[in-house]
Order: structure tokens, then sequence, then C-alpha cells
């Protein structure tokens, strides 16, 4: 029984180290160069600051004005 419980935690072992060496957890695009991804971490940054600004305009009722009036407020 013991033995079976040895083998049974060293195959486990064994898959993991063989998937982190394989690259399974690979964060990089395949083909992506060092300037694609910092390209892309800016293009993230600048949407993710536009959508923030969007809703705190939203949230102090500064966004565009309504179109349910007759006549425009100055």
């Amino acid at each position: 029984m013991k033995d079976k419980v040895i083998s049974a935690i060293l195959r486990i072992m064994l898959c993991v180290v063989a998937f982190a060496f394989a690259g399974c957890g690979s964060f990089e695009q395949l083909g992506e160069t060092e300037a694609e991804g910092h390209r892309r971490h800016l293009r993230a940054s600048r949407i993710n600051r536009q959508a923030l600004m969007e809703d705190i305009d939203t949230f102090w009722l500064m966004g565009q004005p309504t179109k349910l009036a007759e006549r425009q407020i100055p």
C-alpha cells in the first residue's frame, strides 16, 4: 500500500515537472516580439483609462447632454 502511494506521488511530480518544462503555462504569445507586446500593453492601458474616465463622467453626470430637452442649456 505504501509503495503505491509513493509511486502515485512520484508520477504526479513527474507530470508537473514535464508540464512546467513543456511550456504549458507560457504567458507570451507565439511570434510576438517585445515591441508588439509593449504596444499591446500600452493599448490595454489606454483603453482601461478611457473606460475609467467614461465611468467617472457617467457617475458625476458629466457625460453627453441629453437630447430630451427642447432647448439647449448654455
